[in-house]
């Protein structure tokens, strides 16, 4: 099925890499729409499998230290794949939903975050914008799981420009939820 979509991507790639998007607080306030109303759907499709994250995050955040947690305490439905070349603006328009599903709660929103990584003043906005989900104990775990999956795809050549600023928000989180008491394995 295919419909037309209104506006033009924010990006042509997933990540932003050349320019911070000019988008208004509408653009922002649909999205925060969106997301929460996405998260109110019941489906048995898996954005996001448990055996995947039991399997990664120990592998690709072995750097950190101590073991982090695996199980999310939450689920919730999301896109799956919301990055800046899946987002339209002017007006908001989310493309690409061929992989949406379950996920850790907070994980559309961690995804985008992780995407804007490479721009500071773009990153930053997301976290103001979305802080009421980066800012929470799912969200945190969001961040590392998609952390996690961006570091595998750097492996295959994937935006590897990221790698260094991922590892370091990784380590940024990971202290955070520790010293939230949030850390250890599961």
């Amino acid at each position: 099925m295919y419909d037309h979509a209104v506006g033009e991507t924010i990006s042509p790639t997933p990540a932003l890499v050349t320019a911070e998007p000019p988008l208004a607080a509408t653009w922002w306030s649909d999205l925060r729409t969106a997301l929460a109303g996405l998260s109110a759907v019941h489906t048995d499709r898996t954005a996001v499998r448990q055996a995947y994250l039991d399997r990664a995050m120990p592998h690709y955040l072995a750097f950190l230290d101590g073991p982090v947690p695996t199980a999310p305490s939450t689920w919730s439905i999301a896109h799956g794949d919301l990055h800046w070349a899946n987002l339209t603006g002017p007006e908001l328009g989310i493309l690409d939903w061929e992989g949406w599903g379950t996920a850790p709660a907070g994980y559309d929103a961690a995804l985008l975050h992780a995407y804007s990584i490479g721009m500071p003043e773009t990153a930053e906005r997301v976290r103001r914008e979305l802080s009421a989900v980066l800012d929470s104990e799912d969200g945190r775990f969001a961040e590392l799981a998609v952390i996690t999956e961006l570091l595998q795809s750097a492996e295959r050549g994937d935006n590897v420009e990221l790698v260094p600023a991922l590892r370091q928000r990784a380590e940024e989180v990971w202290h955070r939820m520790k010293a939230d008491g949030a850390g250890g394995a599961q």
